[in-house]
């Protein structure tokens, strides 16, 4: 006798391919995917602070949109590639100096990711994690 084994949790589940049929998008996979077969870059290493002593010259890599922040008074030079910039942000970086890259003019200039800065948001800003811990109204609580 023995026990059975539940096998109903072993499949990953995880995208294969972009949601979106964007033929562009779609391409930029491809190519992204074929650097990261023929080349062992670290290129997953996030970084956080952009402001670090030794991380001038660098690009910011956004895989997202770029959007413009009037509370930033004065915007350095930055070179940055994203999927998208607004209009707003566009003009304040490029009249600083800077530089916008699309994902293919990347691939281009750094194609092992070296002088790269990958950027991401924080991972606990969506609204459901207000709802998690103590019960509301209990002693040091800050849930909804």
């Amino acid at each position: 006798q023995g026990i059975d084994i539940r096998h109903d949790k072993d499949r990953k589940v995880r995208r294969k391919e972009p949601k979106s049929q964007d033929i562009y998008l779609r391409l930029l996979v491809k190519l992204y995917r074929f650097l990261a077969r023929r080349t062992n870059a670290p290129f997953n290493r996030v970084i956080r602070m952009m402001r670090r002593p030794g991380r001038s010259g660098l690009t910011a890599v956004v895989v997202g949109t770029v959007t413009d922040d009037v509370r930033i008074q004065d915007v350095p030079k930055l070179k940055v590639c994203a999927l998208r910039v607004t209009r707003g942000a566009r003009t304040r970086i490029l009249r600083a100096g800077g530089s916008i890259l699309t994902f293919d003019q990347l691939a281009m200039a750094a194609p092992k990711g070296k002088g790269i800065v990958l950027l991401s948001g924080p991972r606990k800003a969506r609204e459901v994690f207000r709802h998690f811990g103590k019960a509301p109204g209990t002693p040091h609580s800050h849930t909804k």
